[in-house]
């Protein structure tokens, strides 16, 4: 049995020697759908990222001048207002459910409410919500690879469905990003 408590083949084989991390994030998988934004997951990460290493190369700064204060506040007032056009764009359509989960570059296992009977092969997408002040979801092609009871509830497990190196790198890229993340988190908590 590995840390998480769960004992299942599809769960070494999307995170046996592989970075992965454990959230909880608006998330939904669509058995049968294909992406609607082809192209716009890649670009989305790699725009997260190069925001997000902007703001950490900013917090790390012991030299705090007026410009640097300024720019804060202007991406703070940037920040909310994505945040309210995301939800005005969004109210419309029906919203992702918070969902425990593990994510690596190989697939990801979704916590579920009840087993909905899919079948090892079926094509799908899971859309989520990578970052918390961007309200803007990303969608992901995927492989049911098994659904199954677990001690901890009923498990989902999906493998990505990408060909594309650079979708690929950018994922794998974030999720380092998640995982440095939740290290400091715990620093920080002790």
């Amino acid at each position: 049995m590995n840390s998480t408590g769960i004992d299942h083949p599809a769960e070494t084989e999307l995170f046996d020697d592989t970075l992965s991390c454990e959230l909880s994030l608006p998330v939904e998988f669509q058995a049968g759908a294909t992406l609607q934004r082809p192209g716009s997951t890649e670009m989305l990460l790699r725009s997260i990222a190069l925001v997000e290493d902007a703001r950490n190369a900013d917090d790390g700064s012991d030299e705090r001048n007026d410009n640097s204060l300024q720019l804060q506040r202007l991406e703070a007032r940037l920040d909310l207002t994505l945040v309210l056009l995301g939800r005005l764009l969004q109210r419309d359509a029906p919203a992702a459910t918070i969902t425990a989960l593990r994510w690596s570059r190989h697939g990801l296992r979704l916590q579920r409410d009840e087993l909905a009977g899919y079948a090892a092969g079926t094509k799908g997408v899971v859309r989520l919500q990578p970052a918390e002040w961007l309200p803007d979801l990303i969608e992901l092609p995927v492989v049911v690879l098994a659904e199954a009871a677990t001690p901890n509830g009923p498990q989902l497990w999906v493998r990505l469905d990408a060909q594309n190196e650079a979708l690929l790198a950018a994922v794998e890229r974030h999720l380092f990003r998640l995982h440095r993340k939740q290290i400091a988190d715990s620093r920080r908590n002790r």
